[in-house]
């Protein structure tokens, strides 16, 4: 039998359960909104800066090769974490930096945050075609492709000791700039340093490709992204000279340094490329300092800023509240195997049978550093001399 009264409740209790349910989701709606605006407000005032490079070696024709340094480490403080911590392969500290054959090594990208007041941030750095082989200060993870610092607290104005193995080292100019000291806690202890620091090895394809012909380099852009400008560095026997290149044409043809320029002439212009891409004066400053012996050491090499995009694509970085600014300037270094380069080694090669002359031939190679090992491999690989070819193999298989 159908009742009016209780039909019309019935009416009424549907009519109050919706108002309740459209009021239960604007409130998530509101609590969601809000989080959101709390999430961005608290990122509003950070400002993530990062600098490093991609180094390779080209040979004369232009093939990309795959490099070792070997026995020419680039040494860190003590207290650095590596994956290679309490191993060593022939002597070797880093042994997967030093002697894991790859095209390019990433060399010290460090992350500088600025805050106005004290605050967290979770980072993360992937490297999907490469592996992460040093670090500082600790990581939650470091998984096989990337490096995850989870939780971080970034605090201006904060005075601490940091950590210093007393020894000289090319680490400690990066800490020379206003940055913020960052706190990475874990179970054991609490570390600080200026930045976050990470460094490794991978096969990428890098956005230049060199050539040189006679005394010309051919530089061709080979990505889709625009370049400006880029720097043709050259030291032969301690004579330097360097070219400002104008890279807005996809491909163009440029004579060799003049060797006998000023160093400061070089040192102003670097600097001002790096800062054109948006790095503080003292980053700039802190990340030449850095690389004042390596990037200015014997040979051929061009410096140019790797293209954003590119750079985002290689390392993609995961910070989060996600900062107000990110600038990232990573500069890909390119060596070019010399014909001089090989002339000189082979040159000293066929005196190493000898043992009165044998120690003053393996300095005058080992004035190429890192590079040994390449510039080898291209001797070996044009030489058609027997007895040169077998003094290669025998040099070869002392440093491997």
């Amino acid at each position: 039998m159908f009742n009016p009264i209780a039909a019309r409740l019935a009416t009424i209790s549907l009519a109050l359960l919706s108002l309740v349910m459209l009021a239960v989701t604007s409130c998530s709606s509101i609590v969601a909104s809000g989080a959101r605006k709390s999430a961005s407000a608290a990122g509003a005032g950070l400002v993530v800066h990062e600098w490093g490079t991609f180094t390779s070696v080209t040979a004369r024709d232009g093939q990309s090769l795959v490099w070792r340094p070997l026995s020419v480490e680039s040494d860190l403080p003590s207290f650095i974490y590596s994956i290679d911590k309490g191993q060593s392969w022939r002597g070797l500290q880093y042994r997967t930096k030093s002697g894991l054959p790859v095209r390019v090594r990433m060399e010290t990208p460090v992350l500088y945050f600025y805050a106005q007041q004290e605050m967290t941030a979770n980072v993360k750095v992937d490297f999907p075609t490469g592996k992460i082989t040093e670090w500082y200060p600790q990581a939650r993870s470091v998984p096989s492709h990337g490096i995850d610092w989870g939780e971080v607290k970034i605090m201006p104005g904060l005075r601490v000791e940091l950590a210093h193995d007393l020894r000289e080292n090319h680490y400690y100019p990066a800490r020379d700039t206003d940055a913020a000291i960052v706190e990475a806690g874990g179970e054991k202890q609490t570390e600080h340093e200026k930045f976050l620091f990470y460094r490794g090895v991978g096969n990428f394809d890098l956005p230049l490709s060199l050539k040189l012909v006679d005394d010309k380099v051919i530089v061709k852009n080979i990505t889709e992204e625009k370049l400006a400008q880029a720097v043709l560095f050259e030291n032969r026997g301690g004579q330097t000279g360097f070219r400002m290149l104008d890279l807005s044409n996809p491909e163009a043809t440029w004579e060799r340094p003049v060797l006998g320029s000023n160093p400061a002439d070089l040192h102003r212009e670097m600097k001002s490329m790096l800062m054109a891409e948006g790095l503080y004066d003292k980053e700039a400053e802190a990340m030449l300092n850095t690389w004042r012996d390596s990037w200015f050491e014997e040979g051929l090499r061009l410096f140019y800023v790797v293209p954003r995009r590119n750079t985002d694509a290689i390392i993609p970085i995961s910070i989060r509240p996600e900062p107000a600014a990110l600038v990232r300037v990573l500069v890909g270094r390119t060596e070019l195997i010399t014909p001089e380069m090989e002339a000189d080694v082979t040159s000293q090669i066929v005196r190493l049978d000898e043992p009165s002359t044998r120690e003053a031939a393996l300095k005058a190679i080992k004035k190429y550093g890192r590079f040994v090992e390449a510039i080898l491999s291209q001797i070996n690989f044009r030489n058609t001399d027997p007895k040169v070819k077998t003094a290669v193999n025998r040099l070869l298989d002392e440093m491997k």
